[in-house]
């Protein structure tokens, strides 16, 4: 199964830290608990993602709670693929993955995310930054 990125564990963490905060600066919300579990559990053993399928039931909820936070597709609606590049310039995500989007779980997207975004060479980023706008 695909990995869950640990920046995308911390990025659940912060949501829920701002969405629930602390009461008395010590206290976390439970699923701030539960997704400070596998991010410490992660930094313990030198890794950098989560297996999708083996993520307690607590911190799963609450990662893909903040997952429907975040824009679904990376699409600017300039699609390249449709001409026949294997890339898309304007998103920046391949053939396959334009045409598999729908089906795709939400670890495989952040996973798509995350390359496009490191990347950072596709349209959505730069000549086009203003239709990405989340």
């Amino acid at each position: 199964m695909t990995g869950i990125h640990i920046t995308d564990i911390e990025a659940a963490i912060n949501h829920w830290r701002e969405r629930v905060p602390s009461v008395d600066g010590v206290a976390l919300a439970p699923e701030v608990h539960a997704l400070a579990q596998v991010y410490a559990l992660l930094v313990f053993h030198g890794q950098t993602e989560a297996d999708e399928a083996s993520l307690p039931a607590a911190a799963r909820r609450a990662w893909l709670a903040w997952f429907e936070t975040t824009p679904d597709t990376p699409c600017i609606a300039i699609c390249s693929t449709s001409q026949g590049d294997e890339v898309c310039k304007g998103c920046g995500r391949s053939f396959h993955e334009v045409q598999h989007w729908t089906g795709m779980s939400p670890a495989e997207k952040r996973r798509v995310w995350r390359r496009i975004t490191l990347a950072g060479d596709a349209w959505r980023f730069n000549r086009y930054a203003e239709r990405a706008v989340e």
